[in-house]
């Protein structure tokens, strides 16, 4: 009871640190809301759905990378700060690939699609193996450690990814073909760039595939069981550590499928996007409450819609779209978790 007491002021301080920074959010938040609604209500609907349409495109790679954030931590309540680099690793091997397979910018027709298809498996692939042997050699010993521990080794492991990315391509800015058409849709007056519609398409394909393996197959229903209960699904036969190397192998594919679209959509890369690119997803996955795999993809794509509205605010640069998103961030802390109820719900809801 007197240690209790002795321990309040110092509770009751994290409580008002708490709501100052959630307070601090909302009112970044109310800022950007307003700002955006006037800046919107300047123009005519089509000029918002245009903004929309590119907000959407950036949102679903957001989403792709968001969805291995809260994979892993649905499954061993790890955040995976490597994962982002895991990302931009994606970008890198399949950019070294084009050569080999004869993509170069300026070709046209659709000669390049079964070669584009060979490098996005093989890309997917070398990422995956990567990330599974990131969670064998560094997060598997420590798995009954204290939290602090992986959570370190993940941000180390982040930065060995970078220095290696640093290495190979050096510290350039690195030109991705541009190979999607550039053409554009006019419909009622709203102008679409098929570039975004491809983008889009591509993210859904992805993330449908991946609902319905988590929901259908054998191996998504262990993960599902897993995550539930980790001691009673090994009681009832599940291998633990496989279904936990195959959460990061599913996680690696889609943030190397994430890596190529955006090149191919953004047109630029380099060794460090990795850390802003996983950031805002590692928002996307809070904002929609960490572990809740419906979340974190309606979390990536609020987000890019955010990022896109706000980007086009006269006198908004880059840094006051970050502040908002990070914003976003505070603010998605205080009701994420909870909104996705227990950290298994992810698993076990059907999407």
């Amino acid at each position: 009871m007197i240690g209790a007491l002795a321990r309040t002021p110092a509770t009751l301080r994290n409580f008002g640190n708490s709501q100052r920074a959630t307070l601090a959010g909302l009112l970044i938040v109310a800022v950007a809301v307003v700002l955006t609604i006037q800046h919107v209500l300047q123009h005519d609907p089509s000029y918002f759905f245009q903004i929309l349409t590119i907000g959407i495109a950036d949102g679903s790679i957001y989403a792709l990378i968001a969805l291995g954030y809260t994979m892993v931590y649905g499954i061993i309540e790890l955040i995976n700060f490597a994962h982002g680099d895991v990302f931009t690793l994606g970008a890198f091997i399949s950019l070294a690939l084009f050569p080999v397979f004869g993509i170069a910018e300026g070709g046209t027709g659709y000669g390049y699609v079964l070669p584009l298809l060979a490098v996005a498996v093989i890309t997917m692939g070398l990422v995956a193996v990567v990330n599974v042997a990131i969670e064998r050699v560094a997060y598997r010993p420590l798995r009954h450690a204290p939290r602090l521990a992986p959570l370190i080794t993940a941000i180390g492991m982040s930065s060995i990814l970078e220095g290696a990315m640093y290495l190979w391509k050096g510290p350039f800015n690195l030109h991705y073909p541009d190979l999607l058409p550039i053409t554009r849709l006019n419909i009622n007056g709203v102008s679409i760039g098929v570039k975004d519609l491809i983008v889009l398409t591509m993210a859904i394909v992805l993330v449908v595939a991946f609902t319905l393996f988590i929901n259908l197959s054998k191996l998504g229903k262990a993960m599902r069981a897993t995550a539930q209960d980790r001691d009673a699904a090994q009681l009832m036969g599940i291998d633990i550590n496989r279904t936990i190397a195959a959460t990061f192998f599913i996680g690696a594919v889609l943030a190397g499928a994430g890596g190529i679209i955006y090149g191919l959509y953004i047109n630029n890369v380099d060794f460090s996007l990795g850390f802003i690119t996983g950031l805002f997803a590692f928002t996307a996955a809070v904002f929609g409450g960490i572990g809740n795999i419906r979340g974190a993809m309606l979390g990536g794509l609020l987000l890019g819609v955010v990022e896109g509205l706000v980007a086009d605010i006269p006198g908004f640069n880059q840094g006051w779209t970050d502040a908002i998103a990070f914003g976003v961030l505070v603010e998605g802390g205080g009701f994420g978790a909870s909104s996705a109820g227990p950290i298994a719900n992810a698993f076990l809801r059907r999407v």
